[in-house]
């Protein structure tokens, strides 16, 4: 059954009349029909069709965020959602399943990454702004600590079997921190700012995007060093960057021109590209459907599907402008996309859609 614009607004508004002033329904109403309205300018696809393979479940507000929101992280046993909002310099820990505002980490110096240490019960931070990578913890959000890192601290990545943060930052690094003891084991040099970075799952291997030297970089953790740079011809801005749960391949998107890159991830060899959308800033792999997501801030995401016969674009989903921060979570079977607020009053929002 088709459901307009209004039923979809009620959709969302229902049973929050209690817990929300009715003006965030109406933020949120228009939020979604702004979707729509996006969704009709798209043109034809399997999407409009009914077989769309992104379905939108809910859109959770973030009233009082303004400005560019960055990475986000998950407190899996505790159903919460972590939010950087960089351009409003807090983050936020959201309840899903009341979609209620647990905390707010407030007066934080350009939060930009993020990551959440089941183990240790942990949030960590890294803050752009001082350089700092920040610990609290993760039931009374009290601080634990901070470990000091140089300029731009950005992506984190986590591995909990050497029980290190691994975090990009300043003009060409990684840094290696001792979670446990909260100490800067050591850094990593590289020849400019890493962007998105992966871990290889099975080995010592680290995947750095770095845009500004046009190169991704493979770097051995054991050595501690950069081992290899690969280019791809042709491309340039490569920004984000997946790994598939194997470890045997990379999804790499460069915004100038848009494409989708998949490449070996012990050779390098480039394996197709792939036309995408503008302004792309993650990608992630959907093993159980083989699929990739790539969401960018025109205002959609690319959904691609992996197959013997290669790679195809299936559907272009309709989000909202300047909503390129995205996250899949395969243990909860949802992309979670990050909506900073718009110029038609709507609240910046997490856009959550389940997969079909």
């Amino acid at each position: 059954m088709d459901i307009d614009g209004g039923d979809q607004i009620a959709l969302l508004c229902a049973g929050r009349q209690e817990m929300r002033r009715a003006a965030d329904c109406l933020r949120i109403g228009l939020a979604t029909l702004a979707i729509i309205a996006c969704a009709a300018l798209l043109g034809p696809s399997e999407a409009r069709a009914g077989t769309q393979p992104l379905v939108l479940e809910r859109s959770i507000p973030l009233p009082h965020v303004f400005g560019r929101i960055d990475h986000m992280a998950l407190d899996l046993a505790r159903k919460r959602l972590i939010i950087a909002e960089l351009g409003n310099g807090s983050v936020d820990v959201i309840d899903l399943g009341s979609g209620a505002l647990v905390h707010r980490f407030d007066g934080v110096k350009q939060p930009q990454g993020l990551a959440y240490l089941p183990g240790q019960d942990l949030i960590l931070v890294a803050s752009g702004g001082d350089g700092s990578l920040e610990f609290y913890g993760g039931g009374d959000f009290s601080r634990r600590g901070s470990v000091p890192l140089g300029e731009d601290a950005d992506n984190i990545r986590i591995d909990p079997v050497n029980q290190i943060a691994i975090v990009g930052y300043g003009n060409g690094g990684l840094a290696i921190v001792d979670t446990p003891h909260q100490a800067l084991r050591r850094s990593i040099a590289l020849p400019a700012h890493p962007e998105s970075f992966q871990l290889d799952p099975h080995g010592s291997r680290v995947y750095v995007n770095i845009p500004d030297a046009k190169q991704l970089a493979v770097v051995d953790l054991a050595a501690g060093r950069q081992v290899a740079k690969w280019q791809v011809q042709g491309l340039a801005e490569n920004f984000p960057l997946a790994i598939d749960v194997t470890g045997a391949e990379l999804a790499a998107v460069f915004r100038s021109p848009p494409r989708l890159v998949l490449l070996d991830s012990r050779t390098g060899k480039v394996l197709g590209r792939y036309p995408t959308c503008t302004d792309a800033d993650d990608a992630s792999f959907d093993s159980g459907r083989k699929r990739i997501y790539v969401s960018c801030g025109e205002g959609v995401v690319d959904v691609f599907g992996q197959s013997a016969a290669g790679i195809r674009h299936i559907a272009r989903i309709p989000t909202l402008p300047g909503a390129r921060t995205s996250l899949f979570v395969p243990e909860l079977d949802r992309l979670f996309v990050a909506a900073r607020a718009g110029e038609l009053g709507t609240d910046a929002a997490i856009l959550v859609f389940r997969p079909e």
